[in-house]
């Protein structure tokens, strides 16, 4: 689950993490009367306001303007407030801009990268630091691996006062600043693992003028594995950073995400729905979603499955890709034979079930009167629906 910047700030800054002082506004006299009180409060007379969407790259697309005084402000919140923006990672369609962050604006001197993730390949957190901080991390390590200092963490031990050291020396802080440093990413680490994330990232990471280090800016994703824990932060999310089909699934406990192809899934197991993937892929098609129905398919799963899948404009075909294990295939043919008739499939359907009581489940769809073809191969079942959509093409 992501969060805002104007969230993750406040978890950081309650971990003891250093952060730029800023207030929320959802309009634009909140944005001016939030200005002000900085204003009074920090001694400054410029701002910075930010769009608060669930992307990077914001101010590529105008959503992180600088503000001289307060009227500036306001005119600054009013023009993002409501605006379609559009980034890198948003896609062409953009995001709505419903929340603005006013900060005071900090005279930086030097900028830098500091971020905590998991390490899936050695099951292990691993900090990383750079000095080239304000820069996409991706395109740092691409091109310059170099520049990203790594630090994995056992987490039975955790954080040891050595490795935040490390961290600090690594920036090339020095004197009070290297102290604040080993400090910050002490406390990072704290934050990071007490609310169970999976992403915490401060970029950039500032040494001001006077300084003093600060996170200009911070991003959180939590573990949605972890969210029972953290019913707090799970009250946070913001569903209309989500795509509607997206939450639409996870109402019906569906493992739906979107994709841009053309060919909607329907498999039980996610590794058999990545198997499935892959083929649609090698068949020449593009799968248009991943679709986990879980191992215990019924007919209102199916249904459901079928609804989701069919709302999305770009589905040009379906493949249906069961295998019985704890869920038998009857049932899910049954399922199957249901659900259209409730669903209206206009387009090309092919199923294919294998393992328990596959043989069934291949009568029960035979004589449903469907309009629909079957495969024994998973292989057979990609290639059908790729020919199948040349065909409505």
């Amino acid at each position: 689950m992501k969060l805002h910047e104007y969230q993750a700030r406040d978890i950081l800054e309650g971990y003891g993490v250093a952060v730029q002082p800023g207030r929320v506004a959802r309009t634009a006299d909140e944005a001016a009367l939030a200005a002000k009180a900085l204003q009074e409060e920090q001694g400054t007379s410029v701002f910075v306001v930010k769009a608060q969407i669930h992307a990077g790259g914001r101010g590529k697309g105008g959503g992180v303007k600088l503000a001289n005084g307060l009227d500036e402000a306001r005119a600054r919140a009013e023009a993002m407030l409501g605006m379609q923006l559009v980034t890198p990672q948003t896609g062409p369609a953009g995001q709505k801009v419903r929340t603005v962050l006013v900060a005071a604006a900090a005279d930086i001197e030097q900028e830098y990268y500091v971020g905590v993730t998991l390490d899936r390949a050695r099951a292990m957190p691993v900090i990383m630091v750079s000095t080239e901080g304000g820069v996409e991390i991706e395109k740092v390590a691409e091109e310059t691996p170099e520049k990203i200092f790594r630090i994995w963490v056992d987490p039975l031990a955790g954080l040891r006062p050595f490795q935040a050291r490390a961290a600090a020396f690594a920036l090339q802080l020095e004197g009070d600043a290297f102290k604040q440093g080993v400090r910050f990413v002490e406390a990072l680490y704290r934050a990071y693992e007490g609310i169970d994330a999976s992403l915490a990232e401060i970029n950039p990471l500032v040494r001001t003028a006077s300084g003093e280090l600060l996170a200009l800016d911070a991003k959180i994703n939590l573990d949605d594995n972890a969210l029972y824990r953290q019913k707090d932060l799970a009250a946070l999310r913001d569903i209309h950073e989500e795509d509607p089909l997206e939450v639409e699934a996870g109402e019906h406990r569906l493992n739906y995400i979107r994709l841009d192809g053309d060919v909607g899934c329907m498999v039980n197991g996610a590794g058999l729905a990545m198997a499935t993937m892959d083929m649609i892929k090698l068949a020449g098609g593009e799968p248009a979603n991943f679709l986990d129905v879980g191992g215990s398919a019924d007919v209102h799963t199916v249904e459901q499955g079928f609804r989701i899948i069919l709302k999305d404009p770009n589905v040009k075909a379906v493949l249906v890709n069961i295998f019985g294990g704890i869920v038998r295939c009857d049932r899910v043919a049954a399922g199957i034979a249901e659900a259209a008739s409730k669903v209206d499939i206009a387009v090309p359907l092919i199923v294919r079930l294998q393992g328990t009581n596959a043989e069934e489940g291949q009568k029960i769809l035979k004589e449903s009167g469907l309009k629909l073809e079957t495969a024994v191969l998973l292989k057979e079942a990609a290639a059908r629906v790729t020919q199948a959509l040349r065909g409505a093409a």
